[in-house]
């Protein structure tokens, strides 16, 4: 069982630049970052596999968002840069053992956290 922990949402301007924090009791192969609208399927934004350091990003957030992750204290940031008011979501920190391609999809992902809103006006 893996308890996951956000934090870091908040409301700004599009444009502008925002971190979330998700820390997790226990190891996990994998960590990743999702995303859901109101009325939208849950979607991934980025995801890391711990033991090779590969990270993966749809083409929606490439090169605007990036996964890291701090082994010392179990957790892992998304910092968001030029964000825009399409990026408006609950974002949700996820952790499970996936594979390959498995990483885009949400049914692949074990644990959840309880989600962290980010906001961003025009």
């Amino acid at each position: 069982q893996v308890q996951l922990v956000e934090s870091g949402g908040g409301s700004v301007q599009a444009g502008e630049s925002l971190t979330l924090s998700c820390t997790a009791s226990t190891y996990s192969y994998a960590l990743g970052w999702f995303r859901q609208a109101p009325g939208k399927e849950r979607e991934a934004v980025a995801s890391i596999y711990r033991a090779s350091g590969e990270t993966h990003y749809p083409d929606s957030v490439n090169g605007r968002f990036a996964i890291s992750l701090n082994n010392a204290n179990n957790t892992v940031y998304l910092q968001m840069n030029s964000l825009k008011p399409e990026d408006t979501a609950t974002y949700y920190c996820a952790a499970g053992t996936v594979y390959g391609s498995e990483w885009s999809s949400a049914r692949y992902w074990n644990y959840w956290g309880q989600g962290t809103q980010v906001t961003v006006s025009s």
